[in-house]
């Protein structure tokens, strides 16, 4: 019996547009241009920061980072950045006794602003509160203790196979590949990702009446 779900943050709950556009006015990019070349490195199972290297080459991605911040041009979340299934998901999740976490690679400022969102979750966590970034065996260390559940009773969803599903079931718990998002996608039929994931769906909702029916 599932009595945690973790959840994963970009392409799980919040969709990436935003992000990838505003890094390509900021460095003066078209979209699709900058669209293309994410796609391209995820391919090659790269880090999607090279992406904007390869956009402006010899780009220091950190110091670029500061800038944005300092122009008021910082990260920022808000409701249209969620993907329309998470409120109802994780509201079934609830009521049906789940413990909800949100545990994923972001910043400690984004992890304000997941919690500023009033998401109907027990918990939301980034790696920069928890000082280890996934795939880290670490960080599914700290999912394990806020769980509050055995690994055999916990659950991660994710889109990336490298940073989600593969260390979740290496830590022992269930691990639930989503289909979204340009790594969802591209890994969806792959058949290290269909031989580990105990789930493959393209929708929290799904989800949620598989592992709780």
């Amino acid at each position: 019996m599932i009595e945690t779900i973790v959840l994963d943050v970009g392409e799980t709950l919040t969709r990436d547009d935003r992000y990838w556009r505003a890094w390509a006015d900021w460095i003066h990019v078209p979209h699709h241009t900058l669209s293309a070349l994410v796609g391209a490195v995820v391919a090659q199972g790269r880090d999607n920061a090279d992406a904007l290297r390869l956009a402006v080459p010899g780009l220091d991605v950190a110091a670029e980072v500061r800038a944005r911040e300092a122009a008021g041009h910082g990260e920022h979340l808000d409701e249209t950045d969620l993907y329309e299934d998470v409120r109802p998901a994780l509201e079934q999740l609830r009521a049906r006794g789940v413990r909800v976490i949100v545990a994923g690679n972001q910043t400690v400022r984004a992890g304000e602003l997941l919690r500023g969102l009033d998401l109907p979750a027990d918990l939301i966590v980034t790696s920069g509160d928890w000082g280890v970034a996934k795939p880290d065996p670490g960080f599914f260390e700290r999912v394990l203790e806020a769980s509050h559940a055995a690994p055999q009773s916990t659950v991660y969803v994710g889109d990336h196979p490298a940073n989600d599903i593969f260390p979740a079931k290496a830590a022992g718990l269930h691990a639930a590949h989503i289909r979204r998002g340009p790594w969802g996608h591209l890994w969806a039929d792959d058949p290290a990702v269909v031989a580990a994931a105990d789930w493959r769906v393209d929708s929290l909702t799904q989800l949620t009446a598989l592992i709780t029916d």
